[in-house]
């Protein structure tokens, strides 16, 4: 979209909180770069320039924003819509691959080269793989400043940062404040405004003060409207013992980190979403963050998705009751695999029953110092030993779980923010058991593709039926073709009709 200047200068003119995150406005006359919601008198047209990413902004020496803070806006949506290679490139960047492994295991990881990683990214997002990871830092690092009591050096090295001058010039570079001084300002924004600054009350990345040692407060920004029912409803209806849980008011799991693991806890709030992470080696906030985001769809882009779904006069009522609702995605794409293989042909409550059996059996166990969650959901790795003969489930189940936990172990099968989604596809259908349902609904919640329907599901088919639509799988494919590249988000609203768990936030 940044190419489109008339249209960007109207988003910017009209600060259209709906286009932060699709592109950045740079202000020629004062070096500085913008979300198009930026609270200030915007700019003469001919003083903007556009950007694609806040990477490309900061490399061409522009500076954030004081007041709008684009280096926190919600991400783009566009790189959960794609399962390309740039933009595979761009989700693992957003984990933290590159501070990790660096560019070459990006590339790896890609089946690309180096060299052709960086052309691709700079065609698209104007900044290579390197200055990409650099801004991710930056804002990584302006987060810990704010939210923690950390160290400048423990921040540093938490941040992703090789040296300590490095963070401190990257710092001073992209927010024309020490970092020290970017501390002070953001313990004065949270006296002088009652814990959020003008940035958070918009939704924005604002940050509250921590109030308990190694515990990270933060709002994860998202693109209004965002319906939390079936979101936050579907998370805590199928959550699994000691994993999981729903605790005042908040979806609360582990997650399995590299450095480590952590604690989150995720509140929905009208203009943000409210996250606590406790985490046992700082280093792991990107990933956490990043995990988070997916999971709850939050860089979505619902007034592109409603618009296309209203088109259709079956939808347009269901959108029209409950506008925004969200794909339920996962923390951990290998763990939904597994869980989807329990959940065949059963119940929520048995399939939960199944998925703490092997979590009491095989997952590592973990402190809470708040109750509720005892265990890391296991690794495939773990699940590799187990004992078929151990489970409870029928003999053809077992042969399908064992399949594909061996195929997650031995790497011969990769579900993640770097898989291609077809290719993924054709994987999994050729293992034994699984079928088209199965597979879609992995492609849906665990790999992320907005595009993965599911014609084969009882629900779905019932609330097809009722609605009028075609109810036969090949009849409803053929008839969802126009809600395409959607159909996930479709898949939502028909589940809505009916009164079940999953459609409502818990009491």
């Amino acid at each position: 979209m940044y190419t489109d200047t008339e249209r960007c200068v109207r988003a910017v003119r009209s600060k259209d909180a709906r286009f932060d995150g699709w592109f950045f406005t740079a202000v020629l006359t004062t070096r500085i770069y913008c979300r198009p919601s930026c609270p200030v008198v915007p700019p003469k047209a001919e003083n903007m320039t556009f950007y694609p990413s806040a990477a490309a902004c900061q490399q061409a020496g522009f500076r954030a924003c004081k007041r709008c803070r684009p280096d926190t806006s919600p991400g783009s949506p566009e790189w959960n819509a794609r399962a390309d290679t740039v933009a595979r490139a761009v989700r693992l960047i957003q984990d933290g691959v590159v501070d990790r492994e660096g560019v070459p295991g990006l590339a790896g990881r890609l089946g690309y080269s180096a060299r052709q990683i960086e052309r691709q990214l700079l065609a698209e997002l104007g900044a290579g793989p390197l200055a990409l990871a650099r801004a991710q830092r930056a804002q990584t690092a302006r987060l810990l400043i704010e939210t923690t009591g950390l160290p400048m050096a423990d921040v540093a090295f938490a941040a992703g940062f090789s040296s300590i001058r490095a963070f401190n010039d990257t710092v001073r570079e992209v927010f024309a404040l020490s970092p020290s001084e970017l501390r002070a300002r953001g313990a004065r924004g949270r006296s002088g405004a009652g814990g959020a600054d003008r940035a958070g009350t918009r939704g924005t990345s604002g940050t509250e003060p921590m109030t308990t040692p190694g515990v990270i407060s933060l709002r994860l920004p998202f693109r209004a409207p965002l319906n939390p029912d079936n979101l936050f409803g579907h998370l805590a209806a199928t959550a699994v013992p000691g994993v999981e849980e729903w605790r005042d008011g908040a979806y609360r799991r582990t997650l399995s980190l590299p450095y480590g693991h952590g604690i989150v806890a995720l509140t929905p709030r009208p203009d943000h979403i409210a996250c606590r992470l406790s985490l046992t080696d700082p280093r792991d906030l990107t990933l956490a963050i990043s995990s988070c985001r997916r999971m709850l769809d939050l860089d979505a882009d619902p007034v592109a998705v409603d618009e296309q779904l209203r088109a259709d006069p079956q939808l347009a009522p269901l959108v029209d009751k409950a506008p925004g609702r969200r794909v339920p995605r996962t923390a951990d794409a290998a763990e939904f695999a597994v869980r989807a293989v329990l959940g065949q042909q059963v119940s929520t409550a048995a399939a939960r029953t199944h998925a703490a059996r092997l979590v009491t059996a095989h997952g590592v166990p973990v402190d809470d110092p708040e109750g509720g969650l005892t265990h890391l959901f296991p690794a495939p790795q773990a699940l590799a030993a187990l004992d078929p003969e151990a489970l409870a489930l029928p003999r053809t189940r077992r042969t399908t779980l064992t399949t594909l936990v061996a195929a997650l172990a031995d790497g011969s099968l990769r579900l993640g923010p770097d898989s291609d989604w077809d290719r993924a596809r054709e994987q999994l259908i050729a293992l034994p058991g699984f079928g088209p349902w199965t597979v879609e609904v992995i492609a849906m919640r665990a790999l992320g593709d907005p595009d993965a329907f599911l014609p084969t599901d009882l629900g779905m088919r019932r609330a097809a039926a009722g609605l009028g639509l075609p109810s036969t799988p090949a009849a409803l494919t053929a008839r969802a073709a126009a809600w395409r590249p959607w159909r996930a988000y479709a898949v939502q609203y028909l589940w809505a009709t009916e009164d079940h768990a999953i459609n409502h936030l818990p009491a």
